[in-house]
């Protein structure tokens, strides 16, 4: 249920001035002690982090009314089930990501109203009534935050991935693994472990686009589970988005690539030297990578016709077709486009600009890596006007069609 929570916090930001009032639908839970366990030690984790661990404390809660945040209850009760332990400290992993992109979101967006303002900073209460950014504070210092803030060593978001993935290995040691009839049923958990391991990867500056090799293997891993199966997209939960900023991530390490690394083709006739062997190495992973991404852009954008706009992830922009030879600075011996000595004529191999960006502050994050807060503003707002427009289709052309990507 965490999981699925985990989701609705990514649609509406965590901020639940947002969420629709359904108490006159679905009264809220009554509170109770009884969420309090006769345990000892059960008794002594839930004074800690301010929860109650049973199933009725973590429903009546007053802060888990519109979703699941704060310390992740599940987890933190050792009699819980070991999968359902797992999910849960992704899901306060997936929230503390969320909370943590509405701060940097809010951040840009005071540093590009105070650009346009000519350097005068520009009061939270002003961007409060912004659509574009957080409201802020209330969106900013959530119940998961504030758990996060008070025990950081134990409930950071790497700690909770590392976690998540422990208790998920011994369960398969427990149950004697993925073999047999069970082969393949936790791939999906996999999958979310496999993706957030990346996403909180710091990188590397010295490695291809700022990737490490375990982040590339681990964003290979998402996207081609999610080609070999097409039915994890349909998972309760944010596995969906996941997918999408996984892909996104690729076309990060594609654009990497071949900004920084010369072709094995434009080197064909030099003699076989550690550069040029290296070089062959880069091509070839240029190719795997570029394979993987083309799959998956077509089954997420496939995907994402089918879904009601406010629910799509990002609509992915195929990459240059004139292809990264013909593109490349290295080739015809110059130094930008086709051997052009200007390299401001140079172009992305992927154009990250063209996204249909996810409603999600979250998500967002992923396309405007290394953006400065004036584009990251207005590619936001651009994205906005987007959605809008799709909306606008999605009226006219009936449910399940929208902008074609493919």
């Amino acid at each position: 249920m965490s999981y699925m929570d985990s989701w609705a916090y990514m649609i509406y930001d965590g901020s639940e001035e947002q969420v629709p009032n359904i108490d006159g639908s679905i009264p809220q839970v009554r509170a109770t002690g009884a969420g309090i366990t006769a345990t000892p030690i059960m008794n002594e984790v839930c004074t800690k982090y301010g929860v109650g661990c049973g199933h009725r404390g973590i429903a009546s809660d007053p802060k888990n009314q519109n979703w699941i945040q704060g310390a992740p209850p599940v987890y933190l009760n050792n009699e819980a089930p070991l999968t359902s332990r797992s999910l849960d400290a992704l899901a306060c992993a997936i929230r503390s990501c969320c909370d943590q992109a509405n701060s940097r979101f809010h951040a840009m967006s005071k540093a590009a109203a105070a650009d346009s303002n000519g350097g005068v900073v520009v009061d939270d209460s002003v961007l409060a009534g912004s659509s574009s950014v957080p409201s802020a504070p209330n969106c900013l210092l959530t119940a998961t935050t504030t758990a996060v803030m008070a025990h950081q060593d134990e409930l950071c978001s790497r700690n909770m991935v590392v976690s998540a993935s422990t208790l998920l290995r011994q369960y398969e040691a427990v149950n004697g693994g993925q073999v047999g009839r069970d082969a393949g049923k936790n791939q999906g958990h996999h999958l979310i472990v496999s993706a957030l391991d990346a996403f909180l990867d710091n990188g590397n500056e010295d490695e291809s686009g700022g990737f490490t090799d375990a982040q590339v293997q681990s964003l290979l891993s998402v996207c081609n589970t999610a080609i070999e199966n097409p039915l994890l997209l349909y998972h309760a939960g944010p596995t969906y988005h996941m997918v999408s900023n996984s892909a996104i991530l690729l076309c990060h390490l594609l654009n990497g690539m071949y900004a920084t690394t010369t072709m094995a083709s434009a080197m064909k006739n030099s003699p076989a030297t550690s550069a040029t062997l290296g070089a062959e190495v880069q091509s070839q992973m240029f190719d795997e990578i570029l394979d993987t991404f083309l799959s998956v852009r077509k089954l997420l954008n496939t995907h994402r016709r089918k879904l009601p706009v406010k629910l799509r992830c990002h609509g992915i922009p195929r990459p240059s077709l004139h292809g990264p030879l013909s593109q490349n600075p290295f080739v015809s011996g110059g130094s930008g486009l086709n051997g052009s000595d200007n390299p401001a004529t140079s172009s992305s191999y992927v154009d990250l600009g063209e996204t249909l960006m996810c409603a999600c502050r979250g998500c967002q994050g992923f396309v405007l890596m290394a953006c400065s807060p004036c584009v990251a503003a207005e590619r936001a707002k651009k994205a906005q006007e987007q959605r809008q427009l799709e909306a606008a289709r999605e009226a006219v052309r009936g449910y399940g069609e929208g902008l074609d990507m493919s």
